[in-house]
């Protein structure tokens, strides 16, 4: 199979694209910034008719979308988020094309939801930021397009942790400031550390792309992709702490994130993508964090 991973040279985009090709596939990567080996993709500014043309060019089998922006102003967001995947969904229909889309979504789509009571791909989505609001519209932008005949699937990604984690990332920013305290030999400054977390590794998220990639007809247009496992901040500090050997002081008065706070809890229902798909998360959150800590240090 030839698949096209949109954004395949991100940190998602990256671990699908190796998950990809160790099983033998075709992979072709598109993005923003040319590269060699990668063919320039830019779904937020790009007109119908250029990505079409890419899309005959490349004839891929099924695409994967992992484009898009988490961080920005509304307009930014509003662009890779929604106007993106608006793009593609159009170009695919110009195309003529019919391959599966796999698109990835945010658990920040949900919003808050009940605490103690895993959060099902049914649950109301009442995002509490632009940038869950734009996921939201790029999710019902494909749940629509799949209502009038695409083979399309929103796989809604909850918490990522694992090797390469962006320092914009939770598990990246803790990771980064404890990597920072060992070399100066300083305390390590947090935020509050109240919120709980449903925290999956990229290569579980990677794995689950390849079983949307190769099952048959999916009757889900939605999809969680998460761990099942509700984890409090706290502990995913102690586990760095633990993988470290820093004993320093550990200091929770920095500001916290105004959006991570507005959610205090999460965990993935996953029951359906376990039926869905044949998959569950293999791997734990200590060598999540583990494999994070190698790449930093």
């Amino acid at each position: 199979m030839r698949v096209l991973v949109i954004g395949g040279h991100g940190f998602l985009g990256g671990h699908i694209r190796r998950r990809l090709a160790a099983d033998g596939w075709d992979v072709v990567a598109a993005g923003r910034t040319p590269r060699p080996g990668c063919v320039r993709l830019d779904l937020s500014v790009d007109r119908v008719t250029q990505v079409a043309k890419r899309l005959v060019e490349v004839a891929p089998d099924a695409v994967v979308n992992c484009a898009g922006a988490i961080a920005g102003d509304p307009a930014a967001l509003a662009a890779a988020n929604v106007t993106g995947p608006a793009t593609l969904l159009e170009g695919l229909v110009l195309a003529g094309a019919g391959p599966r889309l796999v698109h990835l979504g945010s658990a920040a789509e949900y919003g808050e939801v009940e605490t103690g009571i895993p959060v099902r791909e049914q649950a109301p989505t009442r995002p509490v930021s632009a940038y869950g609001a734009t996921k939201l519209a790029g999710t019902r932008l494909v749940r629509l397009a799949r209502a009038t005949g695409l083979d399309a699937v929103v796989l809604r990604v909850f918490n990522t942790v694992g090797p390469g984690s962006p320092a914009t990332s939770l598990p990246g920013r803790i990771a980064g400031e404890l990597a920072r305290a060992l070399a100066e030999d300083g305390a390590v400054r947090l935020g509050p550390l109240d919120v709980v977390r449903d925290f999956v590794d990229p290569r579980d998220v990677a794995d689950a792309v390849h079983a949307a990639l190769t099952v048959g007809a999916l009757d889900h247009p939605v999809l969680n992709v998460g761990s099942g496992t509700a984890v409090p901040t706290r502990a995913l500090v102690d586990e760095l702490l633990a993988i470290t050997g820093f004993t320093g002081a550990v200091r929770c008065d920095a500001a916290g994130s105004p959006r991570s706070g507005a959610v205090p809890w999460q965990q993935a229902d996953i029951a359906a993508t376990r039926t869905a798909l044949g998959w569950r998360p293999r791997r734990d959150l200590t060598t999540s964090l583990g494999d994070l800590w190698k790449t930093l240090s």
